[in-house]
């Protein structure tokens, strides 16, 4: 015989239009909360009526949820403003103590007698059955505050389009039960409108290549975080609106392809600077770089013994006015040189007769100043 009781579970209810407003797991937990308060007793406390929940019970009269999704659910539910918590997380918490965000019956007795008739009967029309739409129809503040919480949707565009609504079911004549559900779609829809306009009126704004278009503060700043000269930003403005006004004048994202196109370009400026191709003189302050030295290193060649040679390096070059492509290259061809003589003539133990391959001390002025086969 199975287990399984032949009395079945309580089903869960819930209101299409409530989970459209709120979300499909706020309204099913909200009404599940609400019924509660017919079968329990419930504390009076500061206006409102308290309640006390397992947090086990409800585990297991939601076994689709766990004890996290609980306390996701209530605590959006809250956010929204739907109910009180006065509990831990419920993954913490044994129990969940809430209250609906209503006042107790005689609160809400009070707030009805002083309230102006015509909101009176604004309510009890909503809480009629289908009907026409009223003359002084008007939504409900819960509703307002939802799309406020939902979609952002200000109080005062709400109420600015209420004329219209009212106006156009009052001409059509039609019969409904569900005046704040057609409300929320309708203000929905012109907020959806508003938003996309505003949208596009922006990006026409931002994607005007007009003659003094100029790319944004964030966009200069990423440049100069680069180290982009502002000056090179400057003279490439021109350039670039001619270019993309002759192609696309509606093109979009122009100040990220403003970013891009300055760092290709900056990128080759650099390049062409450090290994500029085109001969020329040797400049008067004219250091290697440090990919020479590390040559030399790899080659075990002393870096003291590079340096000394720098001076008389210099000296003759700026002497021959030539021009070359790298210096580079020629300091380190000239440190090469100079290198294997010494060390020949370390090989050979300083003989005679090896005065042109010595090193300076070994050999006289006149082999010096003779010896220009390095700077071939």
């Amino acid at each position: 015989m199975s287990d399984s009781s032949f009395i079945p579970e309580r089903q869960l209810v819930f209101s299409p239009a409530l989970a459209q407003t709120i979300g499909l797991e706020e309204a099913v937990l909200l009404q599940h909360l609400s019924e509660l308060f017919q079968h329990r007793h419930a504390e009076h406390r500061q206006g409102y009526l308290w309640l006390n929940i397992e947090r086990e019970w409800l585990l297991d009269t939601l076994p689709f949820w766990t004890s996290v999704d609980l306390h996701r659910i209530s605590k959006s539910l809250a956010d929204k403003g739907l109910i009180l918590m006065d509990s831990p997380p419920l993954h913490d918490a044994d129990s969940l103590v809430f209250a609906i965000n209503e006042t107790t019956d005689s609160a809400r007795s009070a707030s009805r007698n002083s309230a102006t008739p015509a909101r009176r009967g604004a309510i009890s029309g909503r809480r009629s059955g289908a009907g026409l739409i009223g003359e002084t129809w008007t939504p409900s503040e819960d509703l307002l505050q939802l799309m406020a919480l939902n979609h952002g949707i200000s109080r005062a565009f709400a109420l600015e389009q209420l004329e219209d609504f009212v106006y156009y079911w009052l001409e059509r004549g039609e019969i409904s039960h569900a005046w704040e559900n057609k409300f929320r779609q309708h203000v929905l829809t012109r907020w959806r409108h508003a938003q996309q306009a505003q949208g596009e009126r922006f990006t026409q704004t931002q994607n005007s290549l007009s003659d003094d278009w100029y790319p944004s503060a964030d966009a200069l700043e990423i440049l100069q975080r680069s180290e982009v000269s502002r000056a090179f930003i400057d003279d490439a403005v021109p350039e670039f609106v001619l270019f993309w006004r002759e192609r696309n004048p509606k093109e979009k994202a122009l100040n990220s392809k403003f970013i891009q196109h300055i760092r290709r370009q900056w990128a080759r400026y650099t390049s062409s600077l450090t290994h500029d191709t085109e001969p020329q003189r040797i400049p008067d302050n004219w250091q290697p770089t440090e990919d020479v030295f590390d040559i030399l290193r790899m080659s075990h060649i002393d870096a003291n013994f590079s340096r000394e040679l720098l001076p008389a390096f210099m000296m003759y070059w700026k002497d021959s006015n030539q021009l070359h492509k790298s210096w580079n290259t020629k300091f380190l061809q000239h440190v090469k040189y100079h290198w294997a003589k010494r060390n020949e003539l370390e090989t050979h133990g300083g003989q005679q007769g090896s005065n042109t391959t010595g090193r300076t001390r070994d050999r006289s002025l006149a082999d010096d100043l003779n010896d220009r086969s390095w700077a071939q």
